[in-house]
């Protein structure tokens, strides 16, 4: 089912005020000389923790440093819809799916699944790095009315997903390593590739055009398209897989 345009219009204004605060990692041991240290607003606090040897730059391995920035944005979207009348939200799991479900009236009622991807850009500037994973192909999206370990719910009962872009520039001479950071908000089909992310994993890939993400691929043309390619697509069924499958085969069989 496709996303509602409000709710891809209420992503895409609240995070247009999303500011990028990651500073650096905290080192309690440094050599500030004398406690307490007193700051009048955060930039100074700032300058004077990184004067005093407190600092230590985030780690600039794409996904460790996607992995901070994906806490954060999902901080920032729990914060803004509990100031939202009529939404709800709950954070989903580290290596689970979504990383965040909407649900409530002001999303027109139904659960919505908000997954984070973040991504470096290449030094050209015009792609991605690596190409996006949107799903994990052989679990829940290739058996939508299962119920997964690591899902709130099956992937059909959904009325929507959308998937919430962080594209940075990698700065190596910066503390907090991200500069010219771009959040886009997308539904996946729009930005689904022919291609695996992962040429040892099962997942679909994203176009890596930065144009293409941010106006929509043409690789598929609509939802149903893309359902029908990569729900069709050969994926490895390993033995955790089948493992898993069987389980919630026999717990949908049991279900009234």
């Amino acid at each position: 089912m496709p996303a509602d345009p409000k709710l891809l219009a209420w992503l895409r204004k609240q995070l247009s005020t999303y500011e990028l605060d990651l500073v650096a990692v905290f080192r309690k041991q440094g050599t500030s000389p004398t406690w307490p240290l007193h700051a009048g607003d955060p930039n100074e606090l700032e300058a004077k923790l990184d004067a005093g040897g407190h600092f230590v730059a985030l780690p600039k391995e794409p996904a460790a440093l996607a992995n901070i920035l994906e806490v954060s944005l999902v901080d920032f979207l729990l914060d803004v819809v509990g100031q939202t009348r009529g939404a709800k939200a709950v954070r989903g799991t580290e290596r689970g799916y979504p990383d965040l479900e909407l649900t409530g009236s002001a999303f027109g009622g139904g659960f919505h699944a908000v997954d984070v991807k973040v991504a470096r850009r290449n030094k050209a500037r015009t792609q991605t790095q690596s190409r996006i994973t949107l799903y994990t192909g052989n679990t829940f999206f290739r058996y939508p009315s299962l119920h997964w370990s690591g899902t709130f719910r099956p992937f059909e009962s959904y009325a929507s997903h959308v998937d919430v872009l962080g594209i940075y520039t990698l700065d190596e001479n910066s503390l907090g390593r991200i500069s010219d950071l771009e959040l886009i908000v997308q539904e996946p089909w729009h930005i689904a590739s022919h291609q695996r992310s992962s040429t040892t994993r099962e997942y679909i890939g994203a176009v890596r055009s930065l144009d293409a993400l941010r106006n929509g691929g043409d690789e598929f043309t609509d939802e149903e398209d893309f359902y029908k390619f990569w729900r069709a697509y050969k994926f490895r069924i390993g033995a955790s897989v089948q493992q898993e499958l069987d389980k919630a085969l026999a717990a949908q069989r049991k279900s009234p």
